[in-house]
């Protein structure tokens, strides 16, 4: 089984490719790259109880573009 750290993603694109992800390094962000851009997804004091126990919730925030 693997037990490394995950994060569920809260809000953003209902077309998002997964909605519990690696968790970051403390107080970093999650970046999720989505058509031509990035999402971000910000941390909460909330957690969600899934399939992989009870993980820290990140709640988007913005949407990046790449360049070109």
């Amino acid at each position: 089984m693997d037990n490394a750290p995950r994060a569920v993603l809260e809000g953003g694109p209902d077309d998002l490719p997964e909605r519990i992800v690696p968790a970051p390094e403390p107080g970093a962000d999650v970046k999720v790259p989505l058509r031509g851009g990035y999402e971000h997804f910000r941390a909460t004091a909330r957690e969600q109880q899934t399939d992989h126990g009870a993980l820290p919730v990140y709640e988007w925030w913005e949407r990046t573009e790449l360049p070109g």
